[in-house]
């Protein structure tokens, strides 16, 4: 399997869709949940092209769940006619998306504190995607997907008897995959982030995994900058595409 290949299906197993598929080499979750990552269609290695057929048939597939078809593609040079497909089917690119990598020893010493560990979250570790500023729909969604993982472990911080920072680790395919990573809006600055990343580190150490990534959008200078600091390089950037 290659490395391509061990992502995407880390990927898709960490934030677990009630259903998935394979059609001709493509990767597909089904999902109405807030999630992209859940509910798209990506292709499983970066060379190639997609033919209107192959395309017909998985836009079928998701319309036969009523769902609105959604690909998930790299920028890179081997799927310029994939771009190019979908393009002149009509769809646009949108929220450029950075999938970094990095090392769980290097990420371990991002932060010289770290946070609680924890096999299921409570409400209170959910409560953190409903808090002020957030939309409570879009978070409520994003808790459901992200606790439905079959291999993950929780981290958080708590204050005051409030949990204030939160995130979560899969594991699988040979690779710790890093999601969620939120932070009260009141408290971000303060660290919290870095502390949740190295938590979960370590509890890659644990596992003897050394293989981390995670995905983070591009606009997001600060936790972009978070993840540098921990080692965390990008390896590809990609676009949802969409009607």
């Amino acid at each position: 399997m290659t490395e391509v290949e061990a992502i995407e299906r880390a990927t898709l197993a960490a934030v677990a869709p009630p259903a998935s598929t394979e059609i001709g080499g493509w990767l597909l979750g089904f999902d109405g949940g807030a999630i992209g990552r859940a509910k798209c269609a990506t292709p499983l290695h970066h060379d190639g092209s997609a033919s209107n057929t192959l395309l017909d048939e998985i836009e079928s597939a998701f319309r036969a769940r009523d769902l609105a078809p959604l690909f998930r593609v790299a920028d890179v040079a081997g799927l310029a006619k994939v771009h190019e497909a979908l393009a002149d089917k009509g769809y646009k690119d949108r929220q450029p998306t950075l999938v970094k990598t990095g090392s769980s020893r290097v990420m371990r010493e991002v932060s010289s504190e770290t946070a609680e560990l924890v096999g299921r979250p409570d409400e209170a570790w959910a409560g953190v995607f409903l808090g002020q500023g957030f939309d409570p729909v879009d978070g409520a969604s994003r808790v459901n997907a992200l606790t439905r993982g079959q291999d993950a472990i929780y981290a958080q911080v708590r204050d005051s008897g409030r949990t204030v920072a939160v995130g979560v680790a899969a594991f699988g395919f040979g690779w710790m995959s890093i999601h969620g990573m939120r932070t009260e809006i009141s408290r971000r600055g303060e660290g919290l982030a870095g502390r949740i990343l190295a938590a979960l580190a370590g509890a890659g150490q644990a596992r003897g995994i050394e293989r981390a990534f995670l995905q983070v959008e591009e606009p997001n200078l600060s936790a972009r900058a978070l993840y540098r600091r921990a080692g965390l390089t990008p390896i590809w950037r990609y676009h949802y595409w969409s009607r």
